[in-house]
């Protein structure tokens, strides 16, 4: 049983953003001290990803755990309630991201994944450079 009232719990979902979340604006800050140069939510891009990088034919995507479904995260919990409901939203999730990545792969793009929780523990940092230079 959910503790929020409908509407209480409306609210809250409302307040969830898709775009400009903290972890992506730390990798952005992240690119930017490093001398990286790139543009957000390039629309004509399949699935408009978070972050472009044009110079090396790269795109970052920024994915929260709980939404995007990481593998194996304490973040990817399961709601107690409305579990039907949850388990087809996050499906449609993954395969949207799936459908997008191939698309990006297809045209050419390197596409590279950063997770919430790696952008809590800064992890993400050697790995990020090295990516886009091509060394992983």
């Amino acid at each position: 049983m959910d503790r929020l009232t409908p509407e209480k719990r409306s609210w809250n979902m409302s307040r969830i953003k898709s775009k400009d979340t903290t972890p992506e604006r730390i990798v952005r800050s992240f690119l930017h001290r490093n001398g990286f140069r790139f543009r957000l939510h390039v629309k004509n891009l399949p699935g408009k990803p978070d972050i472009v990088l044009s110079k090396y034919k790269t795109v970052i995507e920024v994915r929260g755990c709980f939404w995007h479904r990481h593998n194996g995260c304490k973040d990817a919990t399961m709601p107690s309630t409305h579990t039907e409901f949850w388990q087809k939203k996050f499906a449609e999730n993954v395969v949207r991201d799936q459908r997008s990545e191939q698309a990006l792969k297809e045209l050419g793009w390197q596409v590279i994944i950063i997770w919430e929780c790696e952008v809590e523990r800064k992890s993400f940092q050697d790995y990020l450079i090295a990516a886009i230079k091509g060394k992983i």
